[in-house]
């Protein structure tokens, strides 16, 4: 089997970037049947596993990493090629709602790459903590919303971002105080609750000796050294030193990204830049 189908590529990449077959058929829209069949059929093919088997996920293997190089490379050129045909025609404006941690660390490259492609369509971004996105999008404010999946706002599965414990960058020590102080987003926050639930299961006192609806303002309390934050991970600058399990803080759990669409976003310039979001962000 020298031919290798584009669609079964995309399910390869579904499964490696979601972790599991159930996730990633939703991802491309088809049965966990298929996936799983056709991944075995490939396997077949190819007399190498691609994934190891776990009971609650599948991870790629040496060969799945090598094939995935190349599978993501191929989808990249078929959209690249998509692209290079339709993109003279393609005109409009997308507003996009993202909230602070994300619009910071994922969405700037996004952006640019997609301008690049489509030059003559103009974007807007709105930013937003993920609770306050949510009537936007039922009442068509936003085209787009590119969030936390939070009561109120339903859209497709992205992936889990994970959530950690960001330290002052000095070798300060304020993760051992108790109570521990923490820097917080504001009530409503999947990541604040994540983050004190977290505590709570764990039995460690806390205090919150911050508030904010700024990403900027949760990593300046930090960086005085004046508290931990619980943050997605995309959005922690690299200097700043990640707690966990090793420093007696436990572990948050992951928060749920995904793509909201309103009503009014059925149109080509929404639809790709959606298309972009998601092939972005899965790798």
């Amino acid at each position: 089997m020298k031919a290798l189908d584009l669609d079964v590529l995309n399910m390869i990449v579904a499964v490696a970037d979601t972790g599991n077959i159930s996730r990633a058929a939703e991802v491309v829209h088809r049965s966990q049947s298929a996936v799983s069949m056709q991944i075995k059929t490939l396997e077949t093919a190819l007399g190498k596993p691609l994934f190891v088997r776990k009971p609650r996920s599948l991870t790629p293997t040496q060969d799945g990493e090598v094939l995935l190089t190349y599978a993501r490379r191929m989808l990249a050129l078929r959209d690249e090629a998509w692209a290079a045909v339709v993109r003279p025609d393609i005109t409009g404006r997308v507003v996009i709602g993202v909230p602070d941690d994300y619009a910071s660390s994922l969405l700037p490259s996004i952006l640019k790459k997609f301008s690049a492609t489509y030059p003559k369509v103009e974007i807007q971004v709105v930013g937003l903590p993920s609770v306050a996105l949510a009537p936007l999008v039922k009442d068509g404010s936003v085209d787009l919303v590119c969030a936390t999946r939070v009561k109120g706002l339903s859209g497709e599965f992205i992936r889990f971002e994970p959530m950690v414990w960001a330290a002052p960058p000095a070798a300060q020590d304020i993760w051992k105080e108790r109570p521990l102080p923490i820097a917080v987003f504001l009530p409503g926050s999947v990541a604040r609750e994540n983050a004190i639930r977290s505590l709570e299961r764990a039995k460690i006192g806390y205090r919150t000796s911050y508030e904010s609806p700024s990403l900027m303002g949760l990593l300046s309390m930090v960086e005085a050294g004046l508290a931990v934050a619980p943050l997605a991970r995309c959005a922690v600058p690299a200097h700043l030193p990640l707690l966990g399990e090793a420093h007696g803080l436990p572990e948050i759990d992951a928060l749920e990204m995904i793509l909201a669409r309103s009503a009014k976003s059925k149109r080509p310039p929404c639809d790709f830049l959606a298309e972009k979001i998601m092939q972005e962000l899965r790798r």
